[in-house]
């Protein structure tokens, strides 16, 4: 048997949440820079079009965005319709779409009920229904990929605030039921980043990211491309893993 240190994604179809997000569209241009074509789910993305066109491409490539709330499954269910009717597939999900807002831990009354179920309806109901709604496909191509960008806070129990917290510790555990339940067609993996350089947490700037980083290992906070290196790994050449989560955050969970 031959190695191949690069192996390719031509032919295989990725569906991306929150695919015009900044992991979103650096998964998505990895995915594509090796054959795969792309399909960026939004809610709201006026440049959508334009930014799946300009993802790179190939012969046999056929990038596109579709319109897509993960907290509405009808929606997601047109959108699995869309694809199985325009591609015939779907080899890989990558699922980051989500949000959050700062809340600190010991301000219990600022975590309201309609916040907290906002946040797990976003972050935990959202990412199952969106696995429910594809899972059909994922089975089919007998290789399938899912991979829930999960966050440290769901292990530490240090992040935006506590129902974010809970929803990716959720996450997490249901990723590893799911690992079981689709075996061996479907592999499901949580990635998990510490802090990221991106407008994911709204009101947090560079003083926060100077704070985050003065105090990570590796002296800096994480970048897009280091999550989306990551899940382009588990895609081709991290193929006998499952079932657990890999953690990339320069150390800032230590």
């Amino acid at each position: 048997m031959s190695f191949d240190p690069t192996p390719r994604l031509d032919g295989k179809v990725a569906v991306i949440t929150g695919g015009l997000g900044a992991i979103g569209y650096a998964s998505a241009r990895r995915l594509a820079a090796l054959g795969a074509s792309c399909v960026l789910l939004h809610r709201k993305g006026e440049d959508a079009d334009a930014r799946a066109a300009a993802l790179p491409g190939g012969e046999g490539q056929r990038h596109a965005a579709l319109r897509a709330d993960i907290v509405d499954t009808p929606s997601l269910q047109r959108a699995a319709a869309e694809v199985q009717a325009g591609y015939g597939r779907c080899d890989i999900l990558v699922n980051s779409a989500g949000h959050t807002r700062p809340v600190p831990a010991a301000d219990l009354d600022a975590l309201t009920d309609e916040l907290i179920d906002e946040l797990l309806r976003a972050n935990f109901r959202g990412v199952f229904a969106t696995i429910r709604a594809f899972a059909p496909m994922l089975k089919a191509s007998g290789d399938g990929l899912v991979v829930n960008v999960s966050s440290i806070a769901g292990f530490t129990g240090v992040g935006s605030n506590l129902a974010y917290v809970a929803a990716k510790a959720g996450l997490d555990v249901v990723g590893d039921a799911l690992a079981k339940a689709l075996a061996p067609a479907v592999r499901v993996v949580s990635v998990s980043p510490g802090a990221v350089e991106s407008g994911f947490v709204p009101g947090r700037g560079a003083e926060f990211a100077d704070k985050m980083a003065a105090t990570t290992p590796l002296g800096r906070i994480g970048r897009p491309e280091d999550v989306a290196a990551t899940i382009e790994a588990l895609a081709t050449t991290l193929r006998f893993v499952t079932g657990t989560r890999i953690v990339v955050d320069g150390g800032r969970h230590l």
